[in-house]
């Protein structure tokens, strides 16, 4: 399932040192703007303790985790959506993504220039804000233009509704407002919608980048940002990058879980980052677990059976029958299937069925 989400920022706001922590694909890093041209792409694993406690359990040849794509794309400037500082070309990347991780610096350094030569992440994050904006005020306004007379002369029901949502997504970028702002009650309008790809309808998540003394609490600069963005619904992370750097080093978990204590962390930001952007993809995790592997598993979530069934072989879903689920924290509870089994505690599952979070599956099937 490969889903991206889209790591943007202002030039020297820590998203390539970010991307380094997340990713063994190392992005260069350096004090200028625009040192990442072309967008890196990293498959990160998401850290899934549940895995672990199984496979104590299980004793499988193998542990196989699940994933997530992040890209790192190249700073934006003012003047982006006008193709200032390559900007085109970074903003086809981010179209390209399922989900955006804003990275606002919030802290001061006079080692490393800031573009615009001071410290706001309020203003950082109104400039791409806008930029974005402008971008999908052009797109919506194009795309006006090409169905109005449809919708209004042509009797075209998808071109009206198509329209409807149009104007009702100019509405919102001309008061200044992301797409994401805008309601839709039908699945066709929904759908209309997400047919546009419009950049400010992706989910967003803020990451603050702060000083190592500021990685447990934050600081003025957060307050700031979660002022800004308390209206929008969106998540704000903490994470120090710099920190993060100097966890990359260690070569056990021993020493990297020693140093966090010593800060007063209780897990690495990257670790919270890679959650929170799987999470920000709507994405969820079921289980399977045997002798062979302990597996952690990618869908959307709200999805059924039949479907996570497909996720594993497109057979699963053609010809499901059925699906056995255990809860994991009774499998925990009670130590084995077997003992699960015989406590009562497995539930048989059909096609209607809504695969939840931790669910540890096994799939009938017959094609």
């Amino acid at each position: 399932m490969a889903l991206q989400c889209g790591i943007v920022g202002l030039p020297n706001v820590g998203k390539s040192t970010l991307f380094n922590c997340l990713s063994n694909a190392k992005a260069q890093s350096a004090n200028f703007p625009f040192c990442t041209i072309e967008p890196n792409v990293g498959v990160i694993t998401v850290p899934d303790e549940r895995l672990n406690k199984l496979a104590e359990l299980v004793n499988p040849q193998k542990i196989v985790p699940t994933t997530v794509e992040i890209v790192d794309i190249a700073g934006l400037v003012k003047g982006a959506s006008k193709g200032e500082g390559l900007g085109n070309k970074f903003l086809a990347n981010i179209r390209e993504t399922d989900a955006i991780i804003h990275v606002l610096r919030c802290f001061d350094d006079g080692n490393i220039t800031h573009v615009d030569g001071s410290i706001d992440p309020v203003r950082d994050k109104e400039i791409i804000d806008y930029e974005l904006q402008i971008k999908d005020l052009e797109t919506v306004e194009s795309r006006i233009t090409r169905v109005q007379k449809q919708a209004t002369t042509g009797g075209d029901k998808a071109a009206k509704l198509q329209l409807e949502v149009l104007l009702r997504f100019k509405e919102a970028l001309e008061q200044g407002k992301a797409a994401r702002t805008v309601t839709f009650d039908t699945k066709d309008e929904l759908r209309a919608a997400h047919d546009l790809f419009l950049l400010t309808n992706k989910p967003v998540l803020y990451v603050c980048n702060v000083d190592d003394d500021s990685a447990v609490n934050g600081n003025k600069y957060v307050d700031m940002v979660r002022e800004a963005v308390k209206d929008e619904g969106a998540e704000i992370l903490i994470v120090a990058a710099k920190t993060e750097s100097e966890i990359t080093e260690f070569d056990t978990y021993e020493e990297r879980q020693m140093f966090l204590n010593e800060i007063g962390l209780e897990e690495s930001g990257v670790n919270r980052l890679i959650r929170a952007a799987y999470r920000l993809l709507s994405l969820e995790t079921f289980l399977t677990a045997g002798p062979q592997e302990v597996r952690a598993w990618t869908y959307r979530r709200g999805s059924k059976a039949p479907q996570c069934a497909g996720v594993i072989h497109s057979d699963f879903e053609k010809g499901f029958i059925r699906a056995e689920v255990i809860k994991y924290d009774d499998y925990i509870h009670y130590g084995s299937e077997a003992a699960v089994k015989e406590a009562g505690k497995m539930n048989v599952e059909g096609k209607e069925y809504v695969v939840q979070d931790g669910d540890i599956m096994h799939f009938r099937f017959n094609v």
